[in-house]
């Protein structure tokens, strides 16, 4: 995608301040989802429309200021987003959370990067949002999710949780995540 200086910084800003600033798994997470909600119906068609949506991203993500020490990691992710990179696990999901949040609503969750659990909207009025087969064997259960992320938050021994969930389904724990960033 060609984007303007103004819609990359736009990224930038929704990778800084919705993921683990030193995640680049977890920037591409959040890249992944911003791109999928501009190239759908239901969101704005812009970079910086979706971003800028009242209560939808961090409050003030396109006025708080930035450490340029910290930013290096979501310019380089941003950048890869815009060349057309996109989190390989996070599919066509248009929502995530905190993954410590206890989500009470039906959703179908895709993965964990960056401290954030991604996921689907299940139900008619959001299904012909997704392109192609989302299988149900990669949707994680947000109890698994958020036991994981309570865990590693908790301070336990980062090596009693699984690096798959039970099923072996190939959804990634955050004790993983944390783990492979050296944390």
């Amino acid at each position: 995608m060609a984007a303007t200086t103004d819609e990359r910084e736009c990224l930038v800003r929704a990778m800084y301040f919705e993921s683990n600033r030193s995640s680049f798994d977890g920037s591409m997470a959040v890249g992944t989802v911003v791109m999928n909600r501009v190239e759908s119906e239901r969101f704005p068609n812009t970079i910086c429309g979706v971003v800028g949506q009242n209560r939808q991203f961090a409050q003030g993500v396109l006025t708080r200021s930035m450490d340029p020490k910290q930013m290096k990691t979501a310019v380089h992710a941003a950048d890869a987003v815009l060349k057309g990179g996109r989190h390989p696990k996070v599919g066509p999901a248009m929502h995530f959370h905190a993954a410590s949040y206890k989500n009470p609503y039906p959703a179908k969750y895709m993965t964990v990067a960056g401290g954030n659990a991604f996921y689907l909207k299940p139900g008619r009025r959001w299904q012909h949002e997704y392109t192609g087969s989302v299988s149900t064997a990669k949707a994680t259960p947000v109890q698994n999710l958020t036991r994981r992320a309570s865990t590693i938050l908790a301070g336990a021994d980062a090596s009693a949780v699984p690096c798959q969930d039970a099923e072996n389904t190939g959804a990634i724990s955050l004790a993983c995540e944390t783990e492979a960033a050296g944390r």
